[in-house]
This record gives C-alpha cells, sequence and structure tokens, in this order.
C-alpha cells in the first residue's frame, strides 16, 4: 500500500543549532536503506486501523518488528550510556526516569529512526492508522527523546499534558513508544498499564520487549503509566524512545501531566501523589509563561543522581 502524504501539513523550523538533528538525515554514514519497514507497516494498515478503533480502554495498537533487525541492533548497542551529560533526570514522587532530548548527542543510526519516524511517510501512516489528520512533528520532543530506568524505577498511572508548552496551538493528540531493550524478563516488571476512565482497573499490560511499537491516543483521561518499581538488574535499563504528534487548533485543552493514585496505592501515597502533582501543574504553567525547558530544572539533579548511579 502506497500512502498519499500530498495532503501532510508540513511544519518548517529554522535551521538553528536547537533543531540542527532535524536536518541531518543525508549526513548520516551508515546505508541509506530505510530502517523502519514501512512495507510492512502499509501491508496491515486495514486491519491495524480497525484494531486501534476498537481497542480498550482507550484507541491504541501494539505492533512488533518495527525496525530492521540490524538496525534494532545498532540502536541498543548505541543507547546513550547513563553518564552521558545530556541525559535529565525526572526524579520525584511520581516519577524516577531519565530521558535525552538532544538528537545531536545521539548515535547515526537513533537520528536515523527518529528521522523516519518523522518523516511525511510515517506521519501519513499514523493519519491514517489513528484518524487524526494534519499531524504535526515536534522537534524539539516536548516531554519526549529517549528514555530510560533503572532497578526501582517507575512512572506512576497519569494522563499526559494537553498542548505544546512552547507551541501554545498544538493540541497533542498520539503518542509512539518504541521499545530498545536487547533483553527484557516478564519477573522484572516495566509493563505498560493502560486504564479506564475512572481508574478503577487495568484493562490491558503491554511487556517493554525490544522492537516494539505501542501507538495510542492520548486525552485528559486516557490514563497510563509503569507504576510498580521494576526489579530489573542494576546494570540494566528499561529503554525507549518517545514521540508525540500534535494537532494545531486555535485554543487547545491546556492540562499538565495529571497523575492519579491506583485504588489500592493506600491514603499515603495517595496524598503524596497528588501533593507531587500539584506542584509540578505549578511548575508547568511557569514553564509555558517563561518559555522554559525541561533542562532548566533537571540539569543539576541529572548531573548528581548520574554521578550516584556510576557509584552504584
Amino acid at each position: 500500500m502506497n500512502l498519499d502524504t500530498r495532503n501532510h501539513t508540513t511544519v518548517y523550523f529554522p535551521r538553528s543549532p536547537r533543531y540542527g538533528w532535524f536536518w541531518k538525515g543525508t549526513e548520516l554514514t551508515e546505508s541509506q536503506t530505510e530502517v523502519v519497514q514501512f512495507a510492512r507497516l502499509e501491508s496491515t494498515l486495514a486491519a491495524d486501523r480497525e484494531r486501534y478503533a476498537s481497542a480498550a480502554p482507550f484507541p491504541h495498537v501494539v505492533l512488533d518488528g518495527l525496525l530492521d533487525q540490524g538496525a534494532f541492533e545498532r540502536a541498543c548497542s548505541g543507547f546513550p550510556p547513563i553518564e552521558d551529560a545530556s541525559w535529565k533526570s525526572y526524579l520525584h514522587v511520581n516519577e524516577r526516569k531519565y530521558a535525552s532530548q538532544e538528537p545531536d548527542a545521539w548515535d547515526a543510526t537513533l537520528r536515523r529512526i527518529t528521522r523516519e519516524l518523522t518523516s511525511d511517510r510515517f506521519v501519513a501512516y499514523l493519519e491514517q492508522l489513528t484518524g487524526f489528520s494534519g499531524l504535526l512533528v515536534d522537534p524539539e520532543m516536548d516531554g519526549g527523546g529517549l528514555h530510560q530506568s533503572f532497578r526501582g524505577g517507575y512512572l506512576n498511572l497519569h494522563a499526559d499534558f494537553t498542548s505544546h508548552h512552547t507551541h501554545l496551538d498544538w493540541r497533542r493528540r498520539v503518542n509512539i513508544l518504541l521499545y530498545l531493550n536487547r533483553e527484557w524478563h516478564a519477573d522484572w516488571g516495566g509493563e505498560l498499564e493502560f486504564w479506564n476512565e475512572d481508574r478503577s482497573r487495568c484493562v490491558e499490560r503491554v511487556a517493554p520487549i525490544g522492537n516494539r511499537l505501542v501507538v495510542f491516543t492520548t486525552d485528559e483521561t486516557s490514563y497510563h503509566g509503569h507504576p510498580d518499581p521494576m526489579t530489573c538488574p542494576d546494570h540494566v535499563g528499561r529503554q525507549s524512545l518517545a514521540l508525540y504528534y500534535f494537532q494545531r487548533e486555535s485554543d487547545p485543552l491546556t492540562q499538565a501531566t495529571d497523575y492519579r493514585a491506583r485504588p489500592d496505592d493506600g491514603g499515603v501515597k495517595a496524598a503524596s501523589i497528588y501533593l507531587d502533582k500539584k506542584m509540578l501543574g505549578v511548575y508547568d504553567v511557569v514553564k509555558r509563561r517563561l518559555n522554559l525547558r525541561d533542562g532548566f530544572a533537571s540539569n543539576l539533579l541529572g548531573r548528581v543522581n548520574r554521578l550516584r548511579h556510576r557509584q552504584r
């Protein structure tokens, strides 16, 4: 199936250092053969679109084998170590993870994968899969990029922030998560959980198996996370690439990340989750008004925690 990309909304960004990675596709040293298996994705699009629309508790689909196997192996090998200065820490009550939003610091394969997942062809595929038209890619990777968590890491149940922090007319619509774990055992935990709207039960769990792509609609009630601390070995990280896609709206809903307790989390934990959410909500407002990036608040903590992790 050949997707028509002629009607895709293209957004042009200045060729500045901040967006440098977005323009480096022709400079990569690896083969120009596609690393995303587009033909495979497009051959099952009709069936996957039906699965996506009918999935509970909100539209989503899980697709294995996204990348050419060689590219997947290179991506795992080239995943930046936690000592790399590009990692920012998100270590508070509601999450324990690290993120890198600086593709210029990544290796060629990871940049190549990211470019293909923000290409017109892939965005056209997403539009047909999800039903959202005019999807916009985000070179700033607001909240996205490479993510990793280690033993004891978690991400509490939440619905994502609903609009971009610097492009204030962008409404967030679709998330993709590509897992880049060469090895993952079921007893390590780390499963992505999808919960129903009233947060009374977990409807689906998705293991972070390598080369697995998860696509889902994100809105103010699409609750997800991996809230139980992981038990993987100290030297193993739960690794992924997260990319988010937006639509332009004149007055989009603006809501900070909405963390919530699970029914069995208990009163003390529920109160801690709520208070942390409120503090993060204040930071979200400040971030929007002052046009800050997450690195402003996390660079120092990131340096401290990378050192602590190295000494474990």
